[in-house]
């Protein structure tokens, strides 16, 4: 059985972090804060490369941006899409595209622009966010602030999700506060602590630091942040990371303890579930029951749920519909092709004829003495066709061109 995450040719993680990742690991992730200065990273244009106030520009003038990629905050509350909206002109039928000029006007009065999923639509971020996921092992989102002078976005508050915060252009003050509530799961918002959180926001930060270009910030999920600009406007970039938590174990534990017909079983007839000594033995006998189903969990299934909860969060590289058909119909032997980065795969038996190619979201199914030749070719490449193993030449064709066709693989 192989599972494969795809190649990853160079470090992400160093663009964003100047510690050992081995340290990073074990003294931040997850722990605490980490600022990083452009001095010990690429310099003040580290992430220009990433977006840029020009890039900012063309996406919301030139590249047809529809809502919910864009979001518009003013003094802490969200606008309304109709404020910054409207139809896309004859013959399209789309009536949220981005109006520049009104978003011109928002932000010249003060509002904050975010830019959010910008790890499907702007290039540089959809290959960055996939090679530092890959070398998290979590799927990464990015969103971007653009800032006017002398304003903030967003009242104090905490995600439930760790960030790094990488400074692009102009600057910002981030005030940094310790968590009211430590590793909060995403159904634990700060919304129900927002008392809390502003109490706590008042008194002095763990953190106080101006991020000027090139700066990073990692940001474990809890801890309070707020940020502003001062003289100058400010373009930054959060990278979210979603990474799994013993919760997550905890409900896939819990939804595969319902095979156990104790588990399952109803409570006494007529029992009163609001008395607490009626409740209790059978908390008892329900907590042993559980006990004993735990000991015989089999880590592997346990896995397979967790997979099936992670996968469709990560989209591999993208493909180019019309170049790759173009590329499998003219497919020759000394052709060369490679896996698709970041496609994530499983290949297993599937009876004495076939084996299956389990996906995300989908499952394909190949003739067993194809199976060697399947898992070459989505191995970290590139691979000639003429070279796949255990085929003969014609074999050899119809297989690459079907994984070019369901794209598992592209052209090296």
């Amino acid at each position: 059985m192989t599972d494969a995450p795809g190649g990853v040719d160079r470090p992400a993680l160093a663009r964003a972090v100047a510690v050992d990742p081995v340290l990073f690991a074990e003294a931040y992730w997850g722990r605490r804060p980490l600022l990083t200065r452009a001095g010990e990273l690429a310099g003040p244009g580290a992430f220009t490369g990433l977006l840029s106030r020009d890039a900012v520009d063309e996406l919301l003038s030139e590249r047809g941006l529809r809502t919910p990629f864009l979001r518009v905050a003013d003094r802490g509350n969200v606008l309304p899409a109709s404020a910054f909206t409207g139809g896309g002109g004859p013959g399209a039928e789309v009536g949220d595209q981005v109006v520049d000029d009104k978003v011109m006007r928002l932000y010249a009065d003060g509002a904050t622009l975010v830019l959010q999923g910008l790890h499907r639509i702007w290039p540089p971020l959809t290959d960055y966010t996939r090679r530092l996921g890959a070398e998290l092992r979590q799927p990464v989102q990015a969103n971007a602030y653009l800032t006017p002078a002398g304003s903030q976005g967003f009242a104090t508050h905490y995600d439930t999700h760790d960030v790094f915060v990488l400074q692009v252009d102009g600057s910002k003050r981030w005030r940094i506060h310790e968590p009211v509530l430590a590793d909060p799961l995403e159904c634990q918002g700060w919304g129900a602590r927002a008392d809390e959180v502003g109490a706590v926001a008042e008194g002095p930060p763990a953190l106080d630091a101006v991020l000027a270009p090139g700066d990073a910030l990692y940001l474990p999920r809890g801890w309070l942040h707020s940020a502003q600009t001062r003289d100058g406007s400010s373009l930054h970039l959060t990278l979210g990371v979603r990474a799994p938590t013993r919760y997550a174990l905890v409900e896939e534990l819990l939804n595969l303890a319902a095979r156990d017909r104790r588990l399952r079983a109803s409570l006494p007839f007529g029992l009163d579930v609001a008395d607490p000594a009626a409740v209790g033995p059978e908390l008892e006998r329900t907590v042993e029951a559980l006990r004993d189903w735990l000991r015989t969990v089999d880590p592997a299934e346990v896995a397979g749920r967790l997979r099936e909860r992670a996968w469709p969060a990560e989209r591999p590289a993208p493909v180019r519909p019309l170049a790759q058909l173009d590329f499998a119909e003219r497919l020759g032997a000394d052709d060369r092709i490679t896996v698709r980065d970041g496609l994530r795969w499983r290949l297993h038996d599937d009876g004495p004829e076939h084996v299956v190619l389990r996906l995300t979201g989908r499952t394909l199914r190949f003739p067993a003495y194809c199976a060697a030749a399947v898992r070459a070719a989505l191995e970290p490449g590139p691979h000639r066709v003429g070279d796949l193993p255990g085929l003969d030449d014609a074999d050899r064709l119809v297989l690459a061109r079907r994984l070019l066709r369901e794209a598992l693989a592209v052209a090296a």
